[in-house]
C-alpha cells in the first residue's frame, strides 16, 4: 500500500466510499439489499448474539494492531456461539468512525475480522457505518443449533461436575506483558509470545461442539449447562449459579494456567489472572460426572473438571490441602462496566 493511500482518511471518500471498500470483505451474492438473508437447516433454531467493543475500553492502539483488533471482535461474537452451542451462519459489523480515521485502518480491522472468520467458514453478511466521536465496533452474530443441544446457563443441577476447557489467565497476562514490557523477564522469548498471542488472537472454541454433540447422542441426551469464561472464570461460575438456583464449589489446584505463570507470578496474582482476567473466552460447562469425564478424555489436557455444582447459592474457591481458606467468589473483583 503506497504512502498516499495509507494516508487516506474515511472523511476523505464519505460514507458510499467506506462501504463500497468494505463490501469486498463480504459474500457478493449476499450484501446489496435491506437485510441479509440466511438459509438455516430443518430442525435448527436461530442465535443471536451482539458485542459492542469501544476504542479505550475493549481494543488499544497500545496492545492491538487493527487486524488483532478485529480478530477479537470477531473472536467475542463467534465465542458467545459456542458457548450456546450453536455452530456459526454469519455476522453483521456496526461501526461508528470519526472521520479523522485512515482508511488503511478501517480495512485492517476487517482484515482481522475476516481471517478470524474464515476460519471457521465464516462471513461478514452486511452492516452500517456511521459517523462517531470514538470509534466503536458493534458486531452481531448469527448460528444455528439443535433445540436438544443448546446450551443455558440456567441448567445446572446439584451433582454436575464443572469442566472447563484450555487454560485461564493467558490473556491478562499477555495484556500485562503488552502494557509492562519489563515484566516477565525470566520468560522466553517464545512464552512471552505464546501469552501476547492469547490476548491478541484468542480462539473462540467452536471446535469443542463436534465432541459435545458425539457424546450427547444418546437416547437420552442431557442438558448441558454453560457459558463463556469472556468475563472471567469466577464471572461465569457465578453467573451460571445465579441463573440454575445453584452454588458451586471450585477446586484452587484443579484451575488450568499457563506452565510460565510460575516464571514471574506470585501465587495470588496466577489466582487474580485465572479467575478474573478474563478475555480467555473457554468454555465453562456443568455437566453429569459420566458425560464430563468423557469430554476430558476426548480433549485431553484441553480440559479438567475443576468442581462441582451443590446447593446453596455461593461459589467457593476450596483447596483440597487445605494450606488457603475457602473463599467465596464475588463480582465485584472482576471488570465491571460503569464501576468507575
Amino acid at each position: 500500500m503506497n504512502s498516499e493511500l495509507s494516508s487516506l482518511q474515511v472523511k476523505d471518500i464519505g460514507e458510499q466510499g467506506l462501504l463500497e471498500r468494505l463490501q469486498r470483505f463480504c459474500p457478493p451474492e449476499i450484501i446489496g439489499d435491506d437485510a441479509a438473508v440466511l438459509e438455516t437447516a430443518p430442525e435448527q433454531s436461530l442465535v443471536v448474539t451482539t458485542d459492542v467493543l469501544v476504542d479505550g475500553v475493549h481494543f488499544s492502539n497500545l496492545t492491538t494492531s487493527p487486524e488483532d483488533a478485529g480478530w477479537r471482535a470477531a473472536a467475542a461474537n463467534l465465542s458467545d456461539l459456542a458457548a450456546m452451542g450453536a455452530s456459526p451462519l454469519g455476522i453483521t459489523v456496526g461501526l461508528g468512525l470519526p472521520g479523522k480515521v485512515r482508511v488503511s485502518w478501517v480495512e485492517r480491522l476487517y482484515q482481522g475480522m475476516t481471517e478470524c472468520l474464515q476460519k471457521y467458514n465464516t462471513s461478514i453478511v452486511g452492516g452500517d457505518v456511521v459517523r462517531s466521536p470514538v470509534t466503536t465496533l458493534a458486531i452481531t452474530a448469527f448460528g444455528q443449533v439443535n433445540p436438544s443441544q443448546i446450551i443455558r446457563r440456567s441448567a445446572a443441577v446439584v451433582g454436575n461436575a464443572i469442566v472447563v476447557t484450555g487454560v485461564h489467565g493467558a490473556s491478562r497476562a499477555g495484556l500485562e506483558l503488552l502494557l509492562h514490557p519489563e515484566l516477565g523477564q525470566d520468560l522466553k522469548d517464545a512464552e512471552r509470545t505464546a501469552l501476547i498471542r492469547a490476548h491478541q488472537r484468542p480462539q473462540p472454541r467452536l471446535d469443542v461442539l463436534p465432541i459435545l454433540q458425539k457424546i450427547l447422542a444418546s437416547p437420552c441426551p442431557m442438558p448441558i449447562a454453560g457459558m463463556d469464561s469472556s468475563d472471567g472464570l469466577a464471572d461465569a461460575m457465578i453467573q451460571i449459579c445465579r441463573a440454575s438456583g445453584v452454588g458451586a464449589v471450585l477446586e484452587r489446584r484443579q484451575i488450568p494456567v499457563p506452565k510460565t505463570f510460575n516464571h514471574w507470578l506470585t501465587p495470588n496474582q496466577a489466582l487474580e489472572y485465572s479467575l478474573y482476567g478474563g478475555e480467555d473466552f473457554e468454555l465453562v460447562l456443568c455437566l453429569p460426572q459420566e458425560l464430563a469425564s468423557a469430554l476430558v478424555q476426548h480433549l485431553g489436557e484441553d480440559a479438567a473438571i475443576v468442581g462441582k455444582i451443590t446447593t446453596g447459592s455461593t461459589v467457593v474457591l476450596h483447596d483440597e490441602q487445605k494450606k488457603f481458606p475457602d473463599q467465596v467468589l464475588s463480582l465485584s473483583q472482576g471488570f465491571q462496566h460503569f464501576s468507575q
